[in-house]
């Protein structure tokens, strides 16, 4: 049983940089350090990080002639420390010796008029800071004595007292600058509301019961921001408790998939316009790497480093290339600023990822450290309140098959919850496998449940053109039928195998899918025919959006709680929004915890399945 969309998924690194001219070799060479060509106060250097994606980052330098005669020459030094080297860069002839670096300029941008400047760049590794800067063996602000143009430091993530329903103080240690500090912004959801000159501030009108994030970033005199501070998270008092499990409410978590910002051109955007992001509580953002026995990541360049204009953007302002954070994350951020009841978690594994499952299970307490300091980096720790394990299939087969044993999962999760503690969601996606001796059974969930907020019970693909003679049957029946193909692969028998094994209602959420799964060559048009392989799709054959088949092909019938469509050779299975409503009474009657869904791109524009999982819910 397949149970995850095979969509294309970008593995690129999007890293190309036009104009690379020079790779540094070798880095081991001795230099010999530049003789001042100009006087020192005749030009300045500046550095700034472009970007950063985890374990490596791109790094400028601007040159600027401050003096009133032309520069014809230009030499800049730095030191990195121990740990961060130059990788390769472009526009200048870059090397190092140790950790001391030198760029000098190419034969044909050597000259500088007064008042004009260039910029050289490079890829490096590690995590630090350049210091004691020298262009033309001065000082690169262009002073007799100061040790260089550094950015000021990160200050202290912020500390919060006297919250109130509309109100929170904040307080931080100050940051550092060879420059000193001027002032510093205060940045809500990564938004900057105020600026400030000490290192206090109070932030007023806020919402009752709302979660809110802090960071701060200082400035210093010469106008040059640090980093931002790490990440504070602040839950006025008042207002309703957080829908969930056990609170009262009901979760409903859609899926966003990191490389639906390709060809699905889908983006956290659509979110809002859709009016989705008032609909739902809970985001999984799909997929993170399990490799080497740790979470990693999986697209940075969409996660972190994509940029947007300001039309593609939440709050309507676009990306710079000097912030510390872009892409999907930091849409994300903008996304909770405007809607702070939303929660997302960082899902790992998926169909395509989970291989990697049995060798980090292999030491718990090690990977869910790994996933702890990957989901937690202060870069965009304000953005996820927890993380999602899905694993096809522990201790059975999917695209590869597991034998950790019964325990494994049960141990992965204790280990997930001892190392995020109370105050994070830990949660999973699991098989609807209710044959008997199936995958439902081959795990000792109710062990698991103990240590996790909630199963995503994947109550979806139990058929499709992964059979492709058929017989045709719905890929999501909630009930079972006369001539399913397969005895226990219904939402009603998965959710009662997961109740007797002792995982409680309130813990099970039910899943839909968001997509039709399709078999061409078919003469009946009632399930159960046979066919001559996958029917056409977008994307993958047999598999199609929702917002395409309501059109193209609409339903000619219902069975099982779902629906069915004939449309000449061709027969689809999908949810409507007459069918999912159906589904989200059922789940009410059976005191589950609300219902998830993959994907939010196979919705309409208007969000209508969304709509109708929120409605149906109540």
């Amino acid at each position: 049983m397949k149970t995850r969309l095979a969509s294309p998924r970008p593995r690129f690194r999007h890293r190309t940089v036009a104009g690379l001219t020079a790779l540094l070799l070798p880095f081991a060479a001795l230099v010999a350090l530049a003789t001042p060509a100009q006087a020192a106060d005749s030009a300045t250097a500046t550095y700034t990080k472009v970007s950063d994606w985890g374990t490596g980052f791109e790094g400028k330098w601007t040159v600027k002639n401050t003096g009133t005669t032309s520069v014809s020459t230009w030499t800049v030094e730095w030191d990195f420390p121990s740990g961060t080297a130059v990788t390769s860069g472009w526009d200048a002839d870059i090397t190092g010796s140790g950790n001391h670096w030198t760029a000098k300029n190419k034969s044909w941008n050597g000259t500088l008029a007064p008042g004009a400047s260039l910029s050289f760049g490079f890829n490096g590794s590690g995590a630090g800071s350049p210091s004691g800067c020298k262009i033309n063996g001065g000082s690169c602000d262009g002073g007799p004595s100061q040790p260089g143009d550094n950015p000021p430091s990160a200050p202290g993530t912020p500390t919060a007292s006297d919250i109130t329903n509309t109100s929170v103080k904040l307080t931080w240690t100050a940051a550092t600058s060879t420059k000193g500090i001027k002032n510093y912004d205060v940045l809500r959801g990564g938004a900057k509301i105020a600026t400030v000159t000490g290192t206090t501030y109070t932030d007023t009108g806020l919402s009752a019961g709302t979660d809110y994030s802090y960071t701060v970033q200082a400035r210093d005199t010469a106008e040059v921001t640090g980093p931002v501070s790490g990440a504070r998270t602040v839950r006025t008092t008042g207002g309703g408790t957080d829908p969930g499990p056990g609170t009262g409410g009901k979760v409903k978590l859609g899926y966003f998939t990191e490389w639906g910002v390709y060809d699905r051109n889908y983006h956290v955007k659509n979110l809002v316009t859709s009016g989705s992001a008032s609909k739902i509580t809970h985001i999984n953002y799909s997929f993170g790497n399990v490799t080497g026995g740790k979470c990693a990541m999986g697209d940075s360049y969409a996660a972190t480093d994509k940029a947007y204009t300001a039309d593609q953007s939440v709050d309507g302002v676009a990306d710079t290339w000097d912030q510390p954070l872009r892409g999907n994350f930091n849409q994300l951020r903008k996304l909770k600023a405007k809607y702070p009841g939303i929660k997302v978690l960082w899902s790992f594994g998926g169909w395509t990822w989970s291989g990697g499952f049995g060798q980090a299970v292999q030491n718990p307490t090690a990977f869910a450290q790994s996933c702890y300091d990957l989901v937690k980096d202060p870069r965009w720790a304000d953005v996820f309140d927890g993380v999602d394990l899905d694993w096809e299939y522990p201790n059975a087969c999917g695209l590869s098959c597991d034998t950790s044993g019964p325990a494994a999962f049960k141990n992965m999760m204790q280990a997930m919850r001892a190392k995020f503690g109370t105050g994070s969601l830990v949660t999973a996606a699991v098989t609807a496998d209710a044959s008997s001796g199936g995958k439902i059974d081959k795990v000792d969930y109710a062990g698991a449940a103990q240590y996790m907020d909630w199963f995503n019970v994947m109550t979806y693909d139990f058929f499709g053109a992964f059979a492709a003679q058929g017989p045709t049957a719905p890929h999501s029946p909630l009930t079972s039928y006369p001539g399913i193909p397969q005895a226990g692969f219904n939402s009603a028998d998965a959710i009662a195998k997961f109740k007797a094994q002792g995982v409680p209602a309130k813990k099970l959420l039910l899943g839909i899918g968001f997509y039709g799964r399709g078999w061409t060559g078919v003469t009946q048009a009632t399930p159960g025919g046979t066919a001559t392989g996958a029917a056409p799709g977008t994307y993958e054959a047999g598999i199609e959006d929702y917002k395409v088949l309501k059109n193209t092909c609409p339903p000619t019938g219902t069975i099982a709680g779902t629906s069915y469509a004939k449309c000449g050779s061709n027969w689809w299975s999908y949810d409507t929004p007459a069918t999912i409503t159906s589904k989200m009474a059922w789940a009410n009657q059976q005191s589950l915890g609300g219902a998830f869904f993959w994907d939010f791109t196979g919705d309409t524009a208007n969000g209508e399945l969304v709509s109708a999982i929120n409605s149906g819910l109540g």
